[in-house]
């Protein structure tokens, strides 16, 4: 089957998981690659502006790993992995989503500063 993007995980997000059992990291990994092969908002789901989140339910625990596209390189599109929760509330913390627009631009901005670098 053919991939709709690749992912990368930022720091933050490698943080998060390796907090976690590993029954339940493996299940958000399994619902992340399902996701990379079709779209489904029950796997990852447009949250605001340009955030969206990865969505695992598994023993009763709601994950969350927010997410952003960068679509810079054209037809390769990558999904960025900023970081992740446990949802204990039906809405998504204000400052979650803020820590994920915080991350989307330092990582742009550390990607312009590269190809700044490149010329």
């Amino acid at each position: 089957m053919n991939k709709l993007f690749d992912i990368l995980f930022l720091d933050e997000a490698f943080d998060f998981l390796s907090t976690l059992e590993k029954k339940h990291y493996e299940k958000i990994l399994y619902n992340i690659r399902k996701a990379q092969t079709r779209l489904d908002i029950e796997l990852f789901k447009k949250l605001q502006d340009e955030i969206w989140e990865f969505r695992t339910q598994y023993n009763g625990i709601h994950y969350r790993l927010f997410a952003f596209w960068d679509k810079t390189y054209g037809e390769n599109c990558l999904v960025i992995s900023t970081h992740g929760i446990i949802k204990k509330t039906n809405k998504v913390p204000d400052s979650e989503l803020k820590k994920a627009k915080h991350l989307r631009l330092r990582y742009f901005e550390e990607i312009e500063t590269k190809n700044n670098k490149k010329k």
